[in-house]
């Protein structure tokens, strides 16, 4: 079976798609961000999409010689609604974010319907399969990629404790932790310290067996531990 030099060219260009949204996504995932790797790959696949349903216009429109149409104006006009239908769907609770990959899957599904009324079918069934592998495959790739994960702490300890700066950085590292701020203050007549820190990991285990050690700790007077979204 002859496959037109054309289609082979299209779905280069989709695989490339997906690579250059992996390689992104996967940046992303690691430092913890929302939309992740599932996200910026279906996002690109979908403007991958959308631009060959507009560099190969001629595969698809069938008409006279002297007449002059812009086709691609309707699928603008979809893919804008779809945008619209893609954000009801994205739900902010708390510190997370939920519907991301669900909203670029949407996008992505428009874009293929797109493909189906212009009849650029091979180009369809290639969409619809890397759509699905990005899915079901990249779901299992995104299970296994390292997350930074961020923590906001405060802790205070009374003055002249073994509870010291040093003391702190060095649990720190040895829990795996990377400071990314960190403030002094003396507080009141009994002159206790305090620190505010920003801390982030790759170890999801880490802050609950910091929590453990400040709790455990006789010269911690008060701690709080909590995650935070950047």
């Amino acid at each position: 079976m002859h496959l037109d030099p054309d289609y082979t060219e299209m779905l280069l260009r989709l695989v490339v798609a997906v690579g250059a949204g992996a390689c992104i996504g996967y940046e992303r995932s690691f430092h913890g961000r929302p939309a992740g790797l599932r996200t910026h790959v279906l996002v690109c696949l979908a403007s991958s999409v959308l631009m060959l349903v507009t560099v190969y216009e001629d595969h698809w429109v069938r008409i006279a010689a002297d007449a002059r149409i812009d086709a691609t104006r309707m699928a603008q006009g979809i893919m804008t609604g779809i945008g619209f239908l893609g954000a009801g769907v994205i739900v902010k609770e708390g510190l997370n974010i939920r519907g991301l990959t669900t909203a670029a899957s949407i996008w992505i599904t428009a874009a293929i319907g797109v493909l189906a009324g212009t009849g650029m079918y091979a180009t369809l069934v290639s969409a619809v399969i890397l759509t699905l592998l990005v899915l079901a495959v990249f779901r299992r790739i995104e299970q296994h990629v390292p997350t930074q994960v961020y923590y906001d702490l405060v802790v205070k300890y009374a003055h002249g404790s073994d509870v010291t700066e040093d003391t702190l950085r060095d649990l720190f590292g040895k829990l795996g932790f990377e400071v990314a701020h960190f403030t002094y203050r003396v507080e009141g007549a009994a002159r206790s310290r305090s620190h505010e820190l920003t801390l982030h990991t790759t170890d999801h285990h880490a802050a609950p067996r910091l929590a453990h050690w400040l709790e455990q700790h006789p010269a911690v007077l008060e701690f709080c531990l909590a995650p935070t979204g950047s």
